[in-house]
């Protein structure tokens, strides 16, 4: 089993992934909508699989090319046709899985029908939003965390770092709790759970004292409740004592996990705050609280985009920016070693862990399953493209599981784990890993040439032809070349070789 991109976003980065989208409404035959949003979610292999057995795109004059909001500039039959040639051929005979039985799973004991969750945020603020969440394939939802607290929001209260094609890659927010009263927000309890009964409700609240995480508990367990989620990590709070400051304490983080524990027998999550070197004091003390598991990461505190004109960060408020909470893509790596922090500690063997942090697509979610994960948890990329990209992330993890030949995401679940060192010292240091040059694609840009020799050891120059020739000598095997290289013409070679001393 073996899954490669061979439709990369770049060959489409001029789509905007469209509402309604009209190169579908243009299209006799199928819609490429939703073939570009699997591409883009890195599910080309499921979308390919999708396709009728006959190219639609023969002979077609490309009327979802005419009616595209950017004509000429997305090519839609093309990469319809590079589906069908170039990874259908690749995929059909392995088939696909005619159901969705074994990302069925459970948290803490709750059975789920997939792993999938809206996190705690705006996401899932509303009855209203959380329905056509869970109408649109979600197993549940985290609800807006609760609280007793008078919720004043600032405009604007976003910001964002974007990449090329205007696709956000790092997310900033300077947002609180839920605004809505106990009461409204119980109300909304009661209607998800009676109209949803399969579906999951996570209660996250957020008390000022022991009486009052003991009193949200039990109101949330009384109204419908599943889970209880304690955020001890929004990094927004305008009171201090709250939020990521209770986090960064462990004392506090027993002491209200203990306090909610009296409200409820239902199964607790801590949220935990990332902006701490290790989650592990935490952690311990929310499992010595009463906790059953541990939700991570909330988002990181930032600074950014300063403004080199008004010399004020985004987002600007009347002159005024703040720290704030950052995710996104960008904090994957973070959010990643944090829950493999939590997952290789003996002491917290048993404990669910929701994951979360900048999870976009099926292998995002998968790498943060296969660091120990039980369920993931998205807001920012459901903020940019919407309750949809559940189809992709389903279908997507349900084809690896199946091609993997597993019964269960369960038995994924921590499978990385033993690969993953907390420190560098267990790394074999003895041999190299050469990269390897394809000159049929390479394009003679030299960019690989620039990063060795003013980031490397110097190892690469050009030939006539403006190909890359490496010298052995002194390639140190840093990868730097591929990571940069503009057509992905440089790969690893596969083959490790024995470093010479300097007598050899």
């Amino acid at each position: 089993m073996k899954f490669e991109r061979r439709i990369r976003r770049s060959d489409m980065i001029r789509c905007v992934l469209c509402a309604d989208a009209p190169c579908t409404n243009a299209c006799p035959s199928i819609k490429p909508d939703k073939l570009l949003r699997s591409i883009w979610f890195d599910n080309e292999d499921h979308a390919a699989l999708a396709l009728p057995d006959t190219n639609p795109c023969v002979n077609c004059s490309a009327p979802c090319e005419k009616a595209c909001l950017r004509p000429q500039e997305v090519p839609v039959q093309r990469l319809v046709k590079r589906l069908y040639e170039e990874v259908r051929p690749m995929v059909i005979e392995d088939g696909s899985p005619k159901d969705e039985e074994r990302l069925k799973c459970d948290l803490c004991g709750v059975k789920m029908e997939n792993p999938f969750l809206l996190s705690s945020s705006v996401v899932s603020s509303t009855y209203d939003m959380c329905a056509r969440a869970l109408e649109a394939g979600w197993a549940g939802v985290a609800f807006k965390t609760i609280c007793t607290l008078p919720i004043h929001e600032s405009s604007p209260r976003f910001s964002a770092i974007t990449g090329d094609n205007g696709s956000i890659i790092g997310f900033k927010n300077i947002e609180q709790l839920s605004d809505h009263s106990l009461k409204e927000n119980m109300e909304v309890f009661q209607r998800l759970k009676k109209n949803y009964p399969s579906k999951i409700i996570l209660a996250s609240i957020m008390g000022q004292n022991e009486e009052e995480w003991t009193e949200l508990s039990a109101m949330c367990d009384e109204n419908g409740a599943d889970v209880i989620e304690l955020n001890f990590s929004c990094p927004n709070m305008t009171e201090e004592g709250l939020g990521s400051d209770i986090g960064q304490v462990p004392e506090l983080v027993e002491r209200y996990t203990a306090a909610a524990r009296r409200g409820t027998r239902k199964p607790i999550l801590a949220k935990l705050t990332p902006n701490v070197a290790s989650l592990v004091d935490a952690a311990g003390a929310a499992k010595a609280g009463g906790a059953d598991g541990i939700a991570a990461i909330n988002t990181i505190k930032s600074v950014m985009n300063i403004n080199p004109y008004t010399y004020v960060s985004a987002p600007e408020v009347h002159g005024m920016s703040a720290v704030g909470g950052y995710s996104g893509n960008a904090v994957k790596p973070i959010a990643l070693r944090l829950i493999s922090e939590i997952s290789k500690y003996p002491d917290f063997y048993g404990m669910h862990i929701s994951g979360m942090g900048g999870i976009e697509t099926w292998k995002d979610a998968l790498e943060f399953i296969m660091a120990g994960s039980g369920t993931v948890q998205v807001t920012t990329a459901v903020m940019q493209y919407g309750y949809r990209i559940i189809d992709d992330l389903k279908a997507g993890l349900n084809h690896y599981l199946y091609l993997r030949g597993s019964e269960s995401v369960s038995e994924v679940v921590g499978i990385a784990m033993d690969s993953i060192s907390l420190t560098t010292d267990v790394l074999e240091r003895d041999t190299i890993l050469y990269p390897k040059f394809n000159h049929k694609t390479c394009i003679g840009c030299g960019r690989c040439r620039i990063s060795c020799m003013d980031g490397g050891h110097q190892a690469i120059q050009l030939n006539d032809a403006r190909r890359p020739v490496m010298d052995p000598k002194k390639c140190v095997g840093c990868h730097l070349c591929v990571l940069i290289c503009p057509t992905h013409s440089i790969v690893s070679s596969g083959h490790r070789t024995k470093k010479k001393t300097d007598a050899e």
